[in-house]
């Protein structure tokens, strides 16, 4: 692999509270080697002018559904495997060019394990997008948020949901996720705003149950992410182990002080609350979710500001397939405008992102780090929006966007419902 030098305006390291002034980056096999005001020029480098923009680690989404369509979830769900992974690679190269080099998806609906599947075409290079980590299903409880056969006629039996009931179901699930490759174990433990059947201020599993499962999911090795919403929901999952809080719609004062002294991890969502909204005020939310976004919006929103006026550890993640990936990127104003300084967002989709994930090299740039190396105009400690201008993308050392060329064509955007 040949060598590129970046010379950059300014550096966001992943970590620092202040941008770093001009420097250069030696690129070479994938790699960063030195960072410096300085740095070697081996025989062939190719020179990269950034003198005009701020570098930055690549951003990490840890919520993301590449192989769900909420624009029409129950038809969608009846699709090949084949046809979600081969869109899911679509999508994520289309969220590759907004600067997004590592995605967590969490969870397909789909009998077998399409997003398996994608993240080991494109480890092995077979294909180009962002590194994938997966939760191959959303195991949950019969009429849960997981369970899809409230969208289907009653004397239909699809295996697109990942359903048990009852310690010795949730345990063999698990180990199906881990025998087939997931990287996390994705439950839900109390319902969505979308899904059909269930209410988001409802804990779904009992508490044996839940502490069954991040058990079996812990003695495998594999890290617990809880999609929540309740405030009991959100403690129940905080006092069996889970690894991260996904959404924690309605979470309170409470649980936040007990995530942040677990160590526990939130993914807030906070765009895709403002996507709900602005189809609420609309009129196209779908009928099941009216009801419940109606009474809880402003819980959601009251629930995003003690979140973002904590201490606990935020990580950004958007839901996109729940809404279009062309969105995604809104993310930081939406975190910004919830409470949360440039920083702490930048933060939460670069260092703290990494560290969740359990991947050290990652999220940060310097010696030794993958270069996943993104860069936008303007200060984005200054104005967060800066972050939707992203006009140059290195993945593992290749560049996949420069400030000279247009972004990858995709597919425009899909009519997205929302979901919880």
């Amino acid at each position: 692999m040949s060598a590129s030098v970046l010379v950059c305006g300014g550096v966001f390291d992943g970590v620092s509270a202040e941008l770093g002034g001009r420097a250069e980056i030696l690129v070479r096999e994938g790699r960063i080697v030195e960072m410096g005001r300085s740095v070697s020029r081996p025989p062939g480098a190719e020179l990269v002018d950034l003198s005009a923009r701020t570098v930055s680690p690549g951003f990490i989404d840890s919520h993301v559904h590449l192989t769900m369509d909420a624009a029409d979830l129950a038809q969608q769900t009846l699709a090949s495997a084949a046809t979600k992974a081969l869109t899911g690679l679509g999508l994520a190269r289309e969220y590759l060019g907004y600067g997004f080099t590592t995605v967590r998806d969490l969870g397909s609906m789909d009998p077998e394990f399409p997003t398996v599947d994608l993240r080991n075409a494109l480890a092995a290079g077979i294909v180009e997008g962002p590194r994938l980590v997966v939760a191959g299903h959303v195991i949950s409880a019969t009429g849960a948020h997981g369970d899809l056969s409230g969208f289907y006629p009653s004397r239909w039996d699809l295996p697109v949901s990942a359903v048990a009931d009852g310690i010795a179901e949730i345990r063999r699930l698990v180990r199906g996720e881990h025998a087939h490759g997931a990287d996390w174990i994705k439950t839900a433990n109390a319902g969505g705003y979308f899904s059909v059947g269930d209410d988001p201020a409802r804990v779904t599993w009992f508490d044996d149950e839940m502490d069954a499962l991040c058990k079996a999911a812990h003695q495998l090795g594999m890290p617990v992410a809880v999609h929540t919403g309740a405030p009991q929901a959100c403690k129940q999952a905080i006092r069996c182990g889970a690894r991260s809080l996904e959404h924690a719609y309605l979470i309170d004062e409470e649980g936040v002080e007990m995530a942040t002294r677990a160590g526990v991890y939130v993914v807030p969502t906070m765009q895709m609350t403002q996507e709900d909204l602005a189809q609420l005020r609309s009129g196209t939310l779908p009928d099941q979710a009216v009801w419940k976004f109606r009474r809880d919006h402003q819980q959601i929103l009251d629930s995003q500001r003690i979140i973002a006026a904590s201490d606990v550890e935020v990580v950004f993640g958007t839901d996109c397939g729940m809404f279009p990936f062309s969105h995604g990127i809104a993310e930081f104003q939406a975190m910004v405008a919830a409470g949360l300084s440039p920083l702490r967002a930048l933060r939460a989709a670069t260092s703290v992102a990494a560290k969740m994930l359990g991947v050290g090299d990652i999220g940060v740039l310097r010696p030794g780090a993958r270069a996943d190396i993104v860069a936008m105009p303007g200060d984005p400690l200054a104005d967060i929006s800066v972050t939707a201008r992203v006009d140059f993308v290195m993945h593992s050392g290749t560049i996949h966007l420069r400030p000279d060329e247009p972004r990858t064509t995709r597919p425009p955007d899909r009519t997205a419902r929302p979901t919880g």
